[in-house]
């Protein structure tokens, strides 16, 4: 967890303007929801690893006595947590509140999330998650139109040329089944695919085999890794689509898939007939570890960097739990920690913030009225006394934001300033 100093929170307020700016734009509403959740449904089985990750609330007027008989199921001392996501929130939020929303409801949520990482570089134990979610759409219009606001967001920050990489958790399924991997072993079996960047074919196969995977499911895995393949390159479609799948791929998850990337396409400025580089690239090992996912699955890449900034998918399940009927539900989720150190800063973010140096002798009333002055012309201003280290006073102006600054003595006019330049 972690302070910000004002220089750090001003940037980063500024690139949360942007991200609620473009949502907005895309016709997202934004709600908000408590920082914590019942205990019971952040554990439901449905969050993955981050529920043991989880930062869980005791019970409160325990005595010594309950806290000795619960040793042995710390679970009984506990009936609160903190969020771990955004989405489990979300969930509950919608089925409480379904009568006040419309048949599609899209919103957005911005805020911070809590989990018990261990400490390393890159993991935060608080951070932000910008979220948008379309509840109540199980079209192909759904996945398209997060995906279109999420690259528009990135353009709007600076960060042109992202690009999507998409798969279903039902291709995911139905390969396995293919292979020939019993349905128990699968989770196991998909922890492993998740490492083939790293790893390599044939460093998949051989943990799969030390995992005691179905020998004859890997072996038929590992042969479609390691099959001879053309260098024809095809954009986004059908034919990449079934090139990267064996054969006989279920035509309603491809035609699914291959809706999205049409819509995207005529969202980015292409049209039946016009060739354009639609953003999105077919990846049939993406994995996502959430344990909701039921569909269309996809991660947000950008070429400066080699990971990710963002992720979703599909998670129809999810809302059924609380509300006793299946309603379909699609997320995306920008990594707001990730990006906002590689957003470049924007000319002219503090274009009138003035220091006002003044002497210890200017009258309250007259040193206020000349802020007022500025403050009325859209200037931000701040208030120091003059010191003898004139120099570092400006310096750390300078390094808080600040472009310009000005001297004042008693009785100078008010409007009648003599503004500089800082740096």
């Amino acid at each position: 967890m972690r302070d910000f100093l004002p220089a750090d929170k001003g940037r980063r307020e500024r690139v949360l303007a942007v991200i609620r700016e473009r949502y907005r734009a895309h016709g997202f509403d934004e709600i908000e929801t408590p920082v914590m959740e019942e205990y019971a449904r952040l554990h439901a089985g449905i969050g993955g690893d981050n529920e043991k990750l989880a930062y869980n609330v005791l019970k409160r007027g325990l005595d010594a006595d309950a806290i000795v008989a619960a040793a042995a199921d710390p679970s009984q001392l506990t009936d609160l947590g903190l969020r771990y996501d955004l989405t489990v929130p979300l969930a509950r939020f919608y089925a409480t509140n379904r009568g006040q929303l419309p048949t599609v409801f899209r919103s957005i949520q911005i805020a911070p999330v809590w989990r018990a990482e261990r400490p390393q570089k890159g993991r935060y134990r608080q951070f932000v998650q910008c979220d948008i979610d379309i509840i109540g759409d199980a079209s192909a219009r759904a996945e398209s139109e997060l995906i279109v606001a999420t690259l528009d967001t990135l353009d709007a920050l600076g960060l042109e040329g992202g690009s999507v990489r998409i798969n279903d958790r039902r291709v995911l399924d139905w390969m396995l089944d293919t292979f020939g991997f019993a349905p128990a072993e699968r989770p196991g079996v998909l922890i492993t695919i998740d490492k083939l960047d790293k790893l390599g074919p044939a460093g998949v196969a051989a943990e799969l085999r030390e995992r005691g995977a179905t020998a004859s499911a890997v072996d038929a895995f590992e042969a479609f890794l390691t099959r001879p393949m053309t260098m024809e390159h095809h954009p986004y479609g059908e034919r990449q689509i079934r090139k990267f799948l064996p054969a006989d791929a279920p035509a309603d998850v491809v035609g699914h898939l291959v809706g999205i990337g049409e819509a995207v396409a005529a969202a980015r400025g292409g049209g039946e007939g016009d060739p354009i580089d639609i953003p999105l690239v077919f990846d049939p090992f993406l994995v996502r570890g959430m344990g909701y996912y039921t569909g269309t699955i996809f991660e947000l890449a950008h070429p400066s960097v080699d990971y990710s900034l963002g992720g979703g998918g599909r998670y129809d399940g999810m809302i059924g739990r609380f509300l006793g009927q299946e309603v379909p539900a699609v997320g995306f989720s920008i990594g707001f920690e990730r990006i906002v150190d590689l957003v470049p800063a924007a000319e002219g973010d503090a274009a009138s913030a003035v220091v006002l140096v003044h002497d210890r002798d200017v009258p309250d009333g007259e040193l206020l009225a000349h802020k007022a002055a500025l403050v009325a012309r859209g200037s931000r201003v701040r208030l120091e006394h003059r010191t003898k280290n004139l120099k570092a006073l400006l310096e750390r102006a300078a390094a808080d934001g600040y472009t310009s600054f000005a001297t004042l003595s008693a009785g100078t006019p008010v409007g009648e300033l003599d503004l500089k330049p800082l740096g």
